[in-house]
Parts: structure tokens; C-alpha cells; sequence
């Protein structure tokens, strides 16, 4: 019998429980999940084009794979992922991600969430599923990923999630939605620091920063407190825009005391401004941020750290949605949605740890062209592929085929 060289996805994910009948496993587990996995890389979105990947590189998939009943339908890739249970599916992967790239350490660890859009199956009475995941900024991974329960939001899912992570040295950076004592306290307690977005959903705390603020600005040039203020500025020109962005952070004890008079925010030792000055052709637009920290008032590290945060919207959220097109995927059933997430990030984490990348990552240009596998430079190459995939479309649909002639 031949012997196939184990790999990562085999020996990390071959704990998952197989939902299936015994009597109905024609096909191996991992083979599928793996089969799945290289799809998404390039570029399948849904499982007619997770099947067609798989028969067009079945030979290079019996390299390292099985397949004793050869390449599954996309009816069994679908049921498999539907009936997979996620929080087995999310610890195989945190198993997979700690071994390849270790613990998190003394890196910025962003924490959002995002919403797949078409993930929603409205007559079922079942609405879009909303990830929230963790970011790990220096090595561009994700580390993590929960999803928000149907009747609630992401203040819950957040906990759920800083639990499954080992923090310990970090820095965790969370929007407006999780600036909340209990977060803060379990960021604390897990041995890393935070940086949380302040705004109104916390008004008292949000005037007072603000008026700390206000009282840093009338102090300059005077011997006030305060007046000793330094500023960090920075400056980017990118995509047609200039962007400055103007840090200062008080941790003056008597104005965090002012700010916290109860104490309710574990080792509070500063309160940051970040403003933002953009400016788009004639167009001049100012914003000012406000954050809580329990990192000391050094402007330029926090200036840096909340920085940082925005990688998870432009180098995880971003990609999803453009390349990847996880917006546009219908796949919907069940457990599927999350699973297939899951998948995607497993996908990204890969890509991001290729070496060979060139400047224009390829996955970028494959994935722009999801359906790049259907077509091959050789003309009777396609045209075999796409009467293949003419098929598939027409089972699904319970039409007969019509296959062009050559």
C-alpha cells in the first residue's frame, strides 16, 4: 500500500468528529477538508467549484491524499461542512495556527468583527452570520475567530473568544463595542494590556476624556498641568489622500482619577486622542478618537498601537471581501457558513506565510478570477472543463446537459 506523507491539515484536523452514517463514508474526512482548503485558495467560493477543482487536480491530489472512491460532489463537500461542528472545526485550527507560528507574544492583537452578508437564509428565518475575529498585526494571521450567537452581539462573543487565546505579553485593541470593564478586566487577567475605543456608548467616561482633552489644549504654553504635553505626529500620502495623525496621551494620576473615580477600569494608566486630518484633492475632513489604555502615556507607542488596529480592516476584512469574495458567497445551510470561514482563514493564514509571494501576491490575481481553474490556457483543456462544468450546473438544477461540440 502506498504511504502518503502526513501534512499539518492532516495531523491538526484529524480530531474532528465526522458527522456521517458509517455506512455512508465513501470518502476520507480529511480528504475533504483538504480538498476544500486548496479550492479556496484558488478561488472557490462555493462547493460546484470546490468539486471541479478537485477533478481537474485529482492527480496532484493523490500525491498526498487518499481518495479511495476518488474526487467527492459538491453535494458531499455541502453536507460534510454543513453538519461539521464549528467549535470542534475553530479548536483544530487553533491547534494548527499554534503550532505553525506559536503563541501570540508582544505583538498588537486586533480584535473586530465582520458580517458575511449573503450567509443569510431569510425564508429559513436565519440571519447573516457575524464573525468576530483576532488579528495578529506584526505576522499578519488570524489566530482566532468566534461567531456572535442570533440573539445577541459582539460583547459576548468577545470574552468567548480572548479565552480561547493565549495573550499573555500582548496588546489588545477592540472598537468602541468592547470597551467594557468586564473586557478589560479579562485582557488584565489573561497577562496582556488593552487599547479600547472610547465613544458615546460610554458618555460619562467619554465627556471627561474629553474635557481632559480640552483642558490639555487651553494649558499649552502656560505652566498648567498638562502643558507639558508632546505630541506625536505622523504623515501618510496614499491613494490620492494625505492623512496626518496627532497623538497626544495624558496619564497624569490625578486626571485618571478624575476620569475613573470608582477605579472600574483595571490598571487604567492612560487616556490617547488621535486626530485625524485628511485631506482629498480640496476636501479637508478632521476626526478625533479617544481610547483608554493600560499602556503607559508614551504617545508614539499608542500613536503605533492604534495604528496597528486598522490592519485587521485593510489586511483581513478587505481581503475577504475583494479577493477572497467571502460577501458573495450563497453558502448558507446549516454550519456551513462558519466552517467554510474557518476554511477561508486557514486559506489567508497559508498565503501569508508563502515565501515565494511576489509583489502582487498571486492569490490576489487567481482569486480575482475565481473561476481560473475553469479556464486553462490549452483551448481543449477548456472546453473540457467547461462542458464539466456545464454538467455540474445542470445536475444541480435537474436539467439536461448540452455539451458544445468541438
Amino acid at each position: 500500500m502506498l504511504t502518503l506523507p502526513p501534512t499539518s491539515i492532516s495531523e491538526h484536523f484529524a480530531s474532528l468528529t465526522d458527522p456521517r452514517a458509517e455506512r455512508g463514508k465513501e470518502h476520507l474526512r480529511v480528504d475533504i477538508v483538504t480538498i476544500t482548503l486548496c479550492a479556496v485558495i484558488c478561488g472557490a467560493n462555493d462547493w460546484v467549484a470546490v468539486e471541479t477543482f478537485g477533478r481537474v487536480k485529482a492527480p496532484w491530489l493523490r500525491t498526498f491524499l487518499a481518495l479511495p472512491h476518488g474526487i467527492p460532489s459538491h453535494d458531499t463537500f455541502g453536507r460534510v461542512f454543513r453538519r461539521l461542528d464549528p467549535d470542534e472545526f475553530r479548536r483544530c485550527f487553533l491547534a494548527w495556527v499554534r503550532a505553525g507560528v506559536g503563541e501570540c507574544g508582544p505583538q498588537v492583537v486586533a480584535v473586530d468583527g465582520k458580517t458575511l452578508r449573503r450567509s443569510h437564509d431569510r425564508p429559513a428565518g436565519k440571519e447573516a452570520l457575524h464573525l468576530v475575529s483576532a488579528w495578529a498585526t506584526a505576522r499578519g494571521l488570524v489566530i482566532g475567530q468566534v461567531a456572535t450567537d442570533t440573539k445577541s452581539n459582539e460583547i459576548t462573543a468577545i470574552p468567548a473568544l480572548l479565552r480561547l487565546l493565549a495573550l499573555e505579553g500582548a496588546i489588545v485593541t477592540i472598537d468602541a463595542m468592547g470597551c467594557q470593564t468586564a473586557i478589560a478586566s479579562q485582557i488584565i487577567e489573561q497577562g496582556a494590556d488593552y487599547v479600547l475605543a472610547l465613544k458615546d456608548n460610554q458618555p460619562t467616561m467619554h465627556a471627561r476624556v474629553r474635557l481632559a482633552f480640552a483642558d490639555a489644549s487651553a494649558a499649552v504654553g502656560t505652566t498648567l498641568p498638562l502643558a507639558d504635553l508632546v505630541p506625536h505626529t505622523t504623515l501618510d500620502k496614499d491613494h490620492g489622500r494625505i492623512e496626518q495623525r496627532r497623538c497626544l496621551a495624558i496619564g497624569d494620576p490625578a486626571y485618571l482619577a478624575y476620569i475613573d473615580p470608582e477605579r472600574a477600569w483595571p490598571n487604567l494608566r492612560s487616556v490617547v486622542l488621535v486626530e485625524s486630518t485628511r485631506r482629498i484633492g480640496a476636501t479637508v475632513t478632521t476626526e478625533a478618537r479617544h481610547y483608554l489604555s493600560s499602556l503607559p502615556a508614551a504617545a508614539k507607542a499608542l500613536n503605533q498601537t492604534v495604528r496597528g488596529h486598522w490592519g485587521i480592516e485593510h489586511r483581513l476584512h478587505w481581503v475577504l471581501d475583494v479577493v477572497s469574495h467571502e460577501d458573495a458567497s450563497r453558502v448558507r445551510a446549516d454550519f456551513a457558513p462558519e466552517n467554510l470561514a474557518i476554511i477561508r482563514h486557514v486559506a489567508l493564514n497559508l498565503l501569508r506565510q508563502d515565501p515565494s509571494r511576489r509583489t502582487r501576491p498571486r492569490h490576489q490575481t487567481l482569486a480575482r478570477r475565481p473561476r481560473r481553474h475553469l479556464s486553462p490556457h490549452n483551448p481543449r483543456r477548456r472546453a473540457r472543463l467547461n462542458d464539466h462544468a456545464i454538467a455540474l450546473w445542470s445536475r444541480r438544477r435537474g436539467r439536461p446537459a448540452r455539451v458544445r461540440s468541438r
